[in-house]
């Protein structure tokens, strides 16, 4: 006979053990590279890997709370203005030695971050430019060297599929912005594109792309030289949700 705890025919001894994590692909444009947050864990399994943050999900919290939770723990990066949203989910049956595990990832997008600090179970946090961990991504670049030591788990996977959602996003949505800080020149938003798409773009003809999309950008009616050269415009984020045209990546 079913109890109020549990449905009629559901008996949880029928089911195998699993378990829900998240991980964080978190991005940012640091020394003109798009680079990755990555620790090094310091626990089995893959104890010494690298790793993008991420952890269990506790029973009584929802994902996005512990995508939060995670941040903050493993890199002391909490409360910040990041763009977050869910990336996809991952289930392969074999992706993690300890038990079936279903992994929600989020994507993070944010201006130039503040180192962070290592906590939780992971020894080391940093900075890491996607070319030296994906070199594949940025065929010719110059920061594209040989891969380094392979990511734990499937989080390579998980990383290129955040790079190339934040890739393809850049193309319709005025996200580039979301690497900006709130007051940017052209030349900075260009600068975005070509570390996120790994290519160099024609200065004047995206400076006309993107001034002359409707709702894009806003001027401030205030100028810096923080570049270096002749004082630039300054613009904010305007109101737009879809630029259109689009901002078509260069084959």
């Amino acid at each position: 006979m079913a109890t109020s705890q549990s449905p009629a025919g559901y008996n949880p001894r029928d089911w195998p053990p699993f378990a829900v994590t998240v991980d964080l692909v978190v991005l940012t444009v640091r020394d003109g590279a798009l680079s990755a947050l990555v620790v090094r864990r310091g626990e089995q399994p893959f104890a010494g890997c690298l790793a993008l943050p991420g952890g269990f999900v506790r029973e009584s919290e929802s994902l996005g709370s512990a995508a939060g939770r995670e941040l903050a723990e493993e890199t002391g990066l909490a409360d910040l203005p990041v763009h977050l949203e869910q990336l996809a989910t991952y289930g392969e049956v074999d992706r993690d030695p300890r038990m079936r595990v279903i992994s929600v990832a989020y994507l993070a997008l944010a201006p130039d971050l503040p180192t962070p600090r290592a906590g939780g179970d992971v020894v080391a946090a940093a900075w890491t430019p996607v070319a030296s961990i994906l070199p594949e991504l940025f065929p010719g670049h110059a920061g594209a060297g040989p891969a380094g030591a392979p990511l734990a788990f499937d989080h390579a996977k998980i990383l290129a599929d955040g790079v190339e959602r934040a890739r393809a996003k850049l193309e319709y949505s005025p996200l580039a912005a979301a690497f900006c800080p709130a007051e940017f020149t052209v030349g900075e938003l260009r600068r975005v594109y070509e570390a996120v798409w790994g290519v160099a773009l024609d200065p004047r003809n995206f400076h006309r792309k993107v001034t002359g999309t409707q709702g894009f950008l806003i001027p401030v009616g205030d100028t810096t030289a923080r570049q270096g050269g002749r004082p630039a415009q300054l613009f904010r984020l305007g109101d737009v949700t879809l630029l259109n045209p689009p901002m078509l990546r260069p084959n």
